[in-house]
C-alpha cells in the first residue's frame, strides 16, 4: 500500500502541473503517454507473438502522425484525415503479403495494430481536444472515473458479495459498481453544477454522469479482458503498485470516448 501511495503522489506531481498549464506542454505530455501506451500494447502482444522492429516502427510513426494532426486547436473538432486512414490500412495490410510465414506476421496482427492505433490515436487526441476546450471540462471528465473507481473499491471492500464478472475481474462486485456509480454521478454532477454551468438541466447532467460512470467501469472490464486473453495481470510495471499506463487510463479512455456523444451540449 505504501508503494502504491508513493507512486500515486509522484504521478500526480507530474500530471497535475501539465493539466494546469495546458498548451504545448500538455500536448507533449499526452504524446509521451501515447508512446508508452502503444509500447504496452506491443509488449502484451509480444507475450504471444513478437512483431518485427520494422512493423513496430511503423506503429510509432502512425501514432505520432495521428496526434500531430489533431494537436492544433483551430476549431475544437476532432478530425482524422482520410489520407492517414488509407495509409494506416495499407502500411499494415500490405506487409502480410511479404511475410510468408504467419508465425512472423499475419492478417490478425495487422488488424490488431490498426485497431490499437485508432483506439489510442482517437482517445489521446480527444484528451488534447477536451483540454483545449476547457480545463474545467477536462477535470469534470477525470473526476467521474476517478470517483467511481475509488468508491467502487471502498464499497466492494466493505459490503461486496456478488461478483460482477468473475471470469474477467474476480475482485469486482455488483455492490461496488453500484456504490461507485452513485458517488461518481454525485461528484461529477456537483462539480458540473458548481463550476461549469449551474443552469444546465439537473436531470440531464445526472443521466450523462451515470452513463459516463458506467461506461468507464465497463471500459475497465474491457482492458481486464485484454489482459486475461494475453495471460497478464498488468500491462506493465511502470507505476509500482498500479501497473502500467493503460491500467490507469482504462476507464478514463472510455469516458472520453463516451463524452463525444455529449460534446455539443456540455
Amino acid at each position: 500500500m505504501k508503494t502504491r501511495i508513493i507512486s500515486a503522489v509522484v504521478a500526480l506531481a507530474i500530471i497535475v502541473p501539465l493539466i494546469a498549464i495546458g498548451g504545448v506542454a500538455f500536448n507533449v505530455g499526452v504524446y509521451i503517454i501515447s508512446l508508452i501506451a502503444l509500447k504496452e500494447f506491443l509488449d502484451i502482444k509480444a507475450s504471444k507473438k513478437q512483431l518485427s522492429i520494422f512493423i513496430q516502427l511503423i506503429a510509432y510513426i502512425f501514432i505520432t502522425v495521428i496526434l500531430i494532426a489533431n494537436s492544433k486547436d483551430v476549431s475544437n473538432v476532432f478530425t482524422l484525415d482520410y489520407r492517414i486512414l488509407s495509409a494506416l490500412f495499407m502500411a499494415f495490410l500490405i506487409p502480410t503479403v511479404f511475410y510468408h510465414e504467419r508465425s512472423k506476421y499475419s492478417i490478425n496482427d495487422a488488424f490488431f495494430l490498426i485497431g490499437a492505433l485508432l483506439f489510442l490515436g482517437i482517445s489521446m487526441s480527444l484528451l488534447i481536444l477536451v483540454r483545449s476546450i476547457s480545463l474545467n471540462l477536462l477535470i469534470f471528465l477525470l473526476l467521474i472515473p476517478m470517483a467511481t473507481d475509488i468508491f467502487a473499491y471502498i464499497t466492494g471492500m466493505l459490503i461486496g458479495k456478488h461478483k460482477l464478472l468473475e471470469e474477467i475481474s474476480p475482485k469486482k462486485t455488483i455492490e461496488g459498481m453500484v456504490g461507485g456509480t452513485i458517488m461518481g454521478v454525485f461528484i461529477g454532477a456537483m462539480f458540473h453544477h458548481t463550476v461549469i454551468d449551474p443552469m444546465f438541466p439537473k436531470i440531464e447532467i445526472l443521466i450523462i454522469c451515470a452513463f459516463l460512470s458506467l461506461l468507464g467501469q465497463y471500459g475497465d472490464l474491457v482492458f481486464s479482458a485484454i489482459k486475461r486473453y494475453f495471460g497478464k495481470k498488468d500491462f506493465s510495471n511502470l507505476i509500482p503498485g498500479h501497473g502500467g499506463i493503460l491500467d490507469r487510463l482504462d476507464s478514463i479512455i472510455f469516458v472520453l470516448l463516451g463524452f463525444m456523444f455529449f460534446i455539443t451540449i456540455l
